[in-house]
């Protein structure tokens, strides 16, 4: 059973997304409007992105059980466990978790997803935390 807060999951999904939907800044505005440039800067991917400073931070700041559930719950969502493998997975993580975890998770494009996914499969949802935070 997931015995991480589904709110701390929540919002790595949120944050995730936020981050998802950024665009790599090289090239993408030759010809635009100029206009254009300065609302489309704000979708552009950089290293100071402060939804990625944030995220980071985030999952920085989670004890070791959280980040081997959120490794666990990562993999769950992307098919590689079922929840009868539950402990499989935790069990994995605990032998793959080190601090490069969070980068690890923030390398992988449908973390979001697969979060959310694996939520759904104990029969948790992110929708009541959407509400109260979009």
């Amino acid at each position: 059973m997931l015995n991480m807060s589904t709110d701390k999951v929540c919002y790595i999904v949120v944050k995730a997304r936020e981050f998802d939907v950024k665009e790599a800044p090289e090239g993408m505005y030759d010809g635009s409007d100029a206009a254009d440039d300065g609302f489309a800067a704000v979708l552009e991917d950089t290293p100071d992105d402060p939804v990625l400073e944030e995220l980071t931070s985030f999952l920085g700041d989670l004890n070791v059980d959280e980040m081997e559930q959120l490794l666990a719950l990562t993999w769950l969502g992307r098919g590689d466990y079922t929840v009868d493998d539950w402990q499989d997975a935790l069990a994995q993580a605990r032998e793959v978790r080190d601090e490069t975890a969070p980068q690890y998770l923030l390398g992988i494009p449908l973390l979001a997803d697969y979060l959310e996914d694996g939520l759904s499969r104990f029969g948790l949802t992110c929708q009541d935390f959407e509400m109260g935070h979009l």
